[in-house]
């Protein structure tokens, strides 16, 4: 490879030409006006090492603004000296495809807008789809724990990565059923999530990537699709999941959740960084976590599992209240109704404060962590918090 020529100029005389850089040199090496071009040529590699002096690394920036071989030379020698850093690894920031991905979806809208409330199932079915992209056999089959919070106690089920992908296809088809799109499991398919994930593992046994990774990708983008075209009243479309329902808004939200989560957890079993989800999307599946919770506290009241209500008003009246307190990116400031979830939850009522991270919360939520484990802050009455934290980590299931 040739390298560059050792003036600014053409020809032999080129140094001579440069009068306005060029002055006689002392014997001490300082010149009298500034440096010729020969001595800033020198000092390219201290440059780029960054060992030269304030005075030197000021006149050798000023010249590479004037001379153009020297600041491609300049530029060569800051790209090897980067190579030299042993302790980077030259392979890819393992995040870069969610990055690019992100930004691309971010720079051009589409000609059907995807709804605000469906945006964050969006991202991240398509933050989990570049994840698998390139898993091999031994990632589809790395062993997964599913976690979950029942009655009183954490459940975990094996599974492998496959068999999880496997269950968001089944549990997003209630989804897609709703919708008059079809149901992975056919008509006559149990609503309850968990039912409908142990059918599936039955019937998969050895279910490999190009079997469940191709239709779950499918199905959700169709969904995003269907939900894009249907226009603003598809938003209220009940969802039935057996013994509960949510709003068509809320179950995609609560679908995203659940993709995060699950995505987590495969990428943990792979040993793979993966970032929660962007702030505004953290804080819509907080708050519909937040909502959910007196529904829960109530159930768990009736069971005996939850202490007595203390004070109860008529539906729509500010009650006995906790405050919730959710910190970092999408987080915010929710009070929770302590003793009917008809009344409104009100500052002047709060009983109690509990303060959680924001990915502290989404793991309690998805029984990832128990309501003893979990970091939190805590002021006021006891029952109180310990009522809605067992009931936030009810939320959680297969």
């Amino acid at each position: 490879m040739n390298g560059p020529p050792d003036g600014c100029g053409a020809g032999p005389d080129a140094d001579a030409n440069i009068t306005p850089e060029s002055g006689p040199v002392g014997e001490d090496g300082e010149g009298e006006g500034p440096p010729s071009h020969k001595v800033l040529k020198s000092l390219l590699g201290a440059w780029a090492l960054s060992a030269c002096s304030a005075e030197e690394t000021e006149a050798v920036e000023i010249h590479l603004g004037d001379c153009a071989p020297c600041a491609d030379e300049a530029l060569r020698l800051r790209d090897a000296v980067a190579l030299l850093h042993t302790e980077r690894s030259l392979d890819l920031d393992p995040l870069l495809r969610f990055r690019v991905l992100e930004n691309c979806l971010g720079r051009r809208p589409a000609r059907i807008p995807v709804p605000e409330w469906a945006a964050p199932y969006d991202a991240e079915t398509a933050r989990l789809d570049a994840l698998l992209r390139d898993f091999g056999t031994a990632e589809w089959n790395a062993p997964v724990r599913l976690r979950w919070f029942e009655s009183e106690e954490e459940s975990v089920r094996e599974t492998t990565v496959a068999g999880v992908i496997g269950h968001l296809l089944t549990v997003d088809g209630l989804v897609a059923g709703s919708l008059g799109l079809d149901d992975p499991l056919g008509r006559d398919a149990p609503r309850a999530p968990a039912e409908r994930t142990e059918k599936y593992w039955r019937s998969e046994a050895g279910t490999v990537s190009s079997e469940v990774h191709g239709p779950w990708r499918d199905q959700s983008h169709t969904l995003i699709r269907t939900v894009s075209f249907a226009g603003r009243g598809v938003s209220d479309l009940a969802v039935s999941y057996g013994d509960f329902a949510l709003p068509l808004r809320d179950s995609l939200l609560d679908r995203a959740f659940e993709c995060w989560m699950h995505a987590d957890d495969i990428a943990d079993a792979v040993d793979y960084p993966y970032d929660p989800p962007r702030g505004s999307h953290m804080h819509h599946m907080v708050d519909l976590a937040a909502r959910l919770l007196p529904a829960a506290l109530a159930g768990r009241r009736r069971t005996g599992l939850a202490g007595p209500a203390k004070h109860l008003v008529t539906a729509g009246s500010p009650g006995r209240s906790l405050h919730l307190e959710i910190e970092g990116a999408g987080g915010g400031d929710w009070y929770i109704p302590l003793d009917s979830p008809a009344a409104l939850g009100s500052p002047e009522l709060s009983v109690a404060q509990v303060a959680l991270d924001r990915v502290e919360f989404c793991r309690l939520v998805a029984g990832h962590v128990s309501p003893q484990e979990a970091a939190v802050g805590q002021d006021g009455d006891r029952e109180a918090i310990r009522d809605v934290l067992y009931a936030a980590a009810s939320l959680s299931r297969i």
